[in-house]
């Protein structure tokens, strides 16, 4: 018996339950929603989190992409490896991290990255830090991310998005909800203190 099951056998044991009871799980499991009310409802948690969501082709994102930039005043953002070439348009500056310093990450004028998947229910992104979503760094240090979610990427629950994190395993995983911000004491909002204050995310179709 491994020491999380002996927890949990006393646990039930106290609760004056059988050691083998099963605890029962009535959520929702799969979402009654259709497909495309399942991508308005992703869309609709990124806004609410003060996220900029933009959708689009397949062969259309490095035209959104440059859009994006242009809007931003921006000339080229961080990528890590194994980003699709398609992605990048011409004529920005993209460079691939190959081991920047914090120093350097936090420079940048941001960083492009793609994902391992996307819970809509939560509006939460998950990125497994494969290639084309580097290092956790890379995601983390930079003020400003611009994330590709491929719409079959997309889950709508969380039991759902448990399950596909569970393939990605033994990688390290970050989860992604909204920009980053938290409030002290006094209940000041502040964002970019544990990660870009602006999240901007392109879905493809």
């Amino acid at each position: 018996m491994t020491a999380r099951e002996q927890v949990l056998a006393r646990i039930r044991k106290n609760q004056g339950g059988p050691a083998d009871q099963s605890i029962p799980r009535e959520y929702a499991d799969v979402s009654p929603l259709s497909r495309e009310e399942v991508v308005e409802q992703f869309a609709d948690r990124l806004r609410d989190y003060n996220a900029t969501v933009h959708r689009c082709a397949a062969a259309a994102v490095a035209e959104t992409v440059a859009g994006i930039l242009r809007a931003r005043g921006k000339t080229g953002l961080l990528v890590p490896a194994g980003v699709p070439a398609a992605w990048l348009p011409e004529v920005f500056a993209f460079r691939v991290d190959e081991g920047l310093s914090y120093a350097e990450l936090d420079a940048s004028q941001g960083v492009l990255t793609a994902c391992d998947g996307a819970i809509a229910l939560t509006g939460t992104i998950v990125i497994a830090h494969t290639p084309g979503q580097g290092r956790r760094a890379l995601s983390l240090v930079p003020d400003y991310h611009l994330c590709v979610v491929r719409l079959d990427q997309l889950v709508a629950t969380v039991p759902e998005g448990m399950r596909r994190m569970a393939g990605l395993l033994p990688a390290p995983l970050t989860t992604i909800s909204g920009p980053s911000a938290t409030s002290d004491i006094e209940m000041i909002r502040v964002k970019g203190v544990h990660g870009p204050r602006t999240l901007e995310v392109i879905l493809v179709d």
